[in-house]
């Protein structure tokens, strides 16, 4: 009988736990922030996959000049593509600036074995942190999502990893 009563008890502190973990979910991180070439963007977390400090990349001749060459993530052989150079962001890139950036592996799940680069991982962010959103302009390419604003101002551009690993272009790397 003291086990069933226990039973009970411990099953409605995990209802009662679970009912306020979906009302929290409401202010849980969504979004990666990272800002690359001076622009804020923000990344669906679920879309993204582990972070590295930069690492050596290995060239590769005949390529896309946004197209760094390719990097041993975790014994993982990714692809590395410079995210401001992509997006045609005037950025020059300097050792040191190198030195001080990031790599963002893009999810396993996604089926690419890709990581972008760039300059500095903002953070985590939830939707409610922002406002003033605006969808994308018309011709704004499959990957770009809306745009907004955060509490001080800051202009901030969602991308969508999932649409980004879709789109030719960027599986095309050869010139």
């Amino acid at each position: 009988m003291a086990n069933r009563q226990a039973l009970k008890e411990l099953q409605t502190r995990i209802a009662a736990r679970l009912q306020a973990a979906q009302q929290e979910q409401v202010n849980v991180a969504s979004w990666l922030a990272v800002q690359t070439a001076g622009r804020y963007f923000l990344l669906p977390l679920v879309q993204a996959g582990e972070i590295f400090s930069w690492t050596g990349v290995h060239a590769v001749p005949y390529t896309q000049p946004w197209f760094l060459g390719v990097a041993n993530l975790r014994g993982s052989l990714c692809t590395v593509v410079d995210l401001a150079a992509w997006l045609g962001l005037p950025h020059e890139r300097t050792e040191q600036a190198l030195s001080e950036s990031s790599l963002l592996a893009l999810n396993p799940a996604l089926g690419v074995n890709a990581a972008l680069l760039v300059d500095e991982l903002v953070g985590l962010r939830s939707q409610d942190a922002f406002t003033a959103v605006q969808p994308p302009a018309a011709d704004a390419q499959a990957y770009v999502g809306r745009s907004c604003r955060d509490a001080g101002g800051v202009l901030w551009q969602e991308l969508s990893l999932q649409e980004l690993a879709r789109e030719a272009g960027f599986l095309s790397v050869g010139v």
